[in-house]
């Protein structure tokens, strides 16, 4: 893929996001779509009370804008070029397209939670009950999409491909809906200090930028750029003090689409390395609630774990830079299996 084309797509998301932070937010001011705080959570949140929320479809009109824009660009200038017959390979195409609706399908679903939460001043939103069964439907749909695109196989680091058609390997599916589930509400729970969410996403976006460059896989290359591009420009009105809230439609739309990129790469199984903070913030919660089940006292002094620090007085953007150090270093560690496994 051209450097001038990943470039050329990332800036574009960059710029369409950003532009739009000077429409969407005020906006969303004028109606008063705004964060609630709750009362349980630390005291000086409350001067974030009406923030606007919602503020992720910033990124999501931005990716995908620059995606239609740039393919656009490849299918006039560059039609016979061997990524543009890549890139219109139906599997491959399927796949891209099952990924992005993936994370479309429960970016809408966020939005029915920030609705609530806006509309009717409830901070919960959805009901869990009704949340997970539209997610679970949701992640069932997108599994059998990928399978009849030809998803037959996972890949494992120094194990190989593992056929996911017939014998053991069916147990693949039910681990993969966990899978999907649990880390498309593990990025939701991460968005909780202003610029986090973001910043983490975007070195994930990195690392699936390199991989897919590894890999010769153009249409994630593509839209990883334009991930990591739109985050920047959302990251201009979301670091602290933050003027806008990505909410559930972001968080939702970031968890559905780091999914379909582990997903869409065959490597799911390293989103456990380049998902790490993903997965402690979600773990600190599932600690905080069976301690506290089991002995009547609190394991940290908030959950999710990021809560945990601010309470212990690190400042906001300290957090974002210490848990974006982590991310890389967990996705520094994830690449370096797939270079092992590629290469050696």
């Amino acid at each position: 893929m051209s450097t001038i084309l990943l470039i050329a797509v990332a800036v574009c998301a960059c710029v369409i996001t950003a532009l739009l932070g000077l429409v969407l937010i005020p906006f969303l001011r004028k109606i008063h779509f705004g964060q609630t705080i709750l009362e349980i959570g630390p005291k000086w949140h409350q001067k974030k009370q009406g923030t606007p929320i919602m503020g992720g479809l910033m990124f999501i009109i931005g990716i995908i804008l620059s995606m239609a824009i740039i393919y656009t660009v490849i299918f006039t200038v560059f039609p016979n070029s061997d990524f543009a017959v890549e890139l219109t390979s139906t599997n491959r195409l399927l796949q891209l397209l099952a990924g992005i609706g993936l994370a479309l399908l429960m970016s809408f679903i966020g939005f029915m939670d920030d609705y609530i939460k806006a509309v009717k001043k409830r901070n919960l939103g959805l009901k869990a009950s009704q949340k997970t069964v539209i997610q679970l439907g949701v992640c069932v749909a997108y599994l059998t999409t990928m399978y009849f695109a030809g998803m037959h196989t996972t890949r494992i680091p120094f194990v190989g491909e593992i056929d996911i058609t017939s014998g053991f390997g069916l147990i693949f599916w039910p681990i993969a809906l966990v899978f999907i589930y649990g880390f498309t509400n593990a990025v939701n729970l991460t968005d909780g200090v202003d610029g986090l969410a973001s910043s983490v996403t975007f070195v994930v976006a990195l690392f699936y930028l390199v991989l897919t460059t590894v890999l010769a896989d153009w249409g994630y290359n593509l839209l990883s750029a334009a991930l990591a591009g739109a985050l920047v420009g959302f990251l201009i009105w979301n670091l602290n003090p933050a003027k806008v809230f990505m909410g559930d439609t972001g968080s939702m739309f970031l968890g559905g689409i780091v999914v379909a990129f582990a997903f869409g790469t065959h490597y799911p199984i390293l989103l456990f390395l380049s998902g790490i903070l993903y997965l402690a913030e979600a773990m600190s919660v599932v600690i905080q609630v069976a301690h506290y089940k089991r002995t009547g006292k609190r394991f940290f002094k908030m959950s999710p774990i990021h809560h945990h620090f601010e309470m212990s007085g690190w400042k906001e953007n300290k957090i974002v830079v210490v848990f974006s150090l982590v991310a890389f270093v967990g996705c520094l560690i994830a690449f370096g299996l797939v270079a092992a496994d590629l290469f050696i």
